[in-house]
């Protein structure tokens, strides 16, 4: 299945290169997309190497049953990648995994396609969900939502310095007709919106806080991460690109924790340290950004930052 809409893979090389893949490896590609990472990974894997696939968008499974089709090296699950322990556990592969990676966000097709809801720039339903068969659109929750579950949304999720003023307005025009297309949603937002940003669409962060909301991407985040860890063989590597300060504040402070452990918390004089006390990450190099080249060949890569950990027990 083609949707028409392009994806141009971020930190492509520099991604798969830090999984440091092993030839008769088991792998976790936890965002498929549209198959950029995993192609390489398969590039890189022997005969003996798996990959497993994982998306919540139809459309992105549906790449990944053709690329199954082609390699039997691959599988493609449409589930979250917070749900990846228990599709591990019925496969057998928790503590099996050389390396899981995560390219957290929204991807090229679903900000392009107006049919997806996720853009502003392009009038279409007010959807928004990655996985249009689950869960609730975002025309359905700001129908029956309050000022202040609104507000909070645009500020928590979106930064949205004027979110409450915003979400007034949401709910005073919804008492005229409900919002059903993105164009009519931005346009309520950009006239409540008193001081613009320069060179950035007054409905920016409010779109963004929604998007985040409905997809409940900063808990799947967070149970993923720690799936990720319990899945992962000793020296496997946790790999994970994020696109904007929430989503890459969780990765760090979670890697960071994993790596210090909780040594501080204990005695200076105790005999014996539990083992739960112990490191169980070691960060790989520094955070990684686009060069300046990916930057103009794909401008949505600007944002991009890559964290890479391993396991250590």
């Amino acid at each position: 299945m083609n949707s028409g809409f392009s994806h141009i893979t971020v930190l492509l090389e520099e991604a798969v290169d830090a999984l440091s893949v092993r030839a008769d490896g088991c792998y976790l590609d936890g965002t498929f997309g549209r198959g950029g990472h995993s192609r390489l990974i398969l590039g890189r894997l022997g005969p003996d190497g798996v990959l497993l696939g994982f998306d919540k968008d139809p459309q992105a499974i549906a790449t990944g049953q053709a690329l199954a089709a082609e390699d039997g090296r691959f599988v493609v699950v449409q589930r979250s990648f917070a749900e990846l322990a228990d599709e591990l556990e019925v496969r057998g592969l928790i503590g099996k995994v050389g390396g899981v990676l995560f390219d957290l966000g929204v991807s090229s097709p679903q900000l392009d396609d107006p049919e997806r809801g996720f853009s502003f720039l392009n009038d279409g339903p007010l959807d928004m969900r990655m996985d249009p068969g689950r869960g609730v659109s975002a025309a359905e929750w700001l129908a029956k939502a309050s000022v202040e579950e609104i507000a909070r949304v645009f500020k928590d999720y979106g930064e949205e310095r004027f979110a409450r003023r915003m979400a007034q307005a949401v709910v005073q025009r919804r008492q005229e007709r409900p919002f059903e297309r993105t164009a009519d949603l931005a346009q309520v937002l950009a006239v409540a919106n008193p001081a613009w940003e320069k060179g950035k669409n007054p409905a920016t962060r409010a779109f963004q806080g929604l998007r985040i909301h409905i997809n409940n991407e900063l808990g799947d985040l967070e149970q993923g991460l720690e799936a990720a860890l319990e899945a992962l063989e000793v020296g496997g590597r946790l790999v994970v690109i994020s696109f904007h300060s929430l989503e890459d504040r969780i990765v760090k402070q979670f890697m960071r924790r994993q790596a210090k452990g909780e040594a501080d918390k204990l005695p200076r004089d105790l005999p014996i340290r539990p083992a739960a006390f112990e490191p169980r990450f070691k960060l790989i190099g520094k955070p990684q950004y686009a060069s300046e080249s990916e930057i103009k060949a794909n401008p949505r890569a600007r944002s991009a930052v890559m964290r890479v950990a391993e396991k250590l027990r």
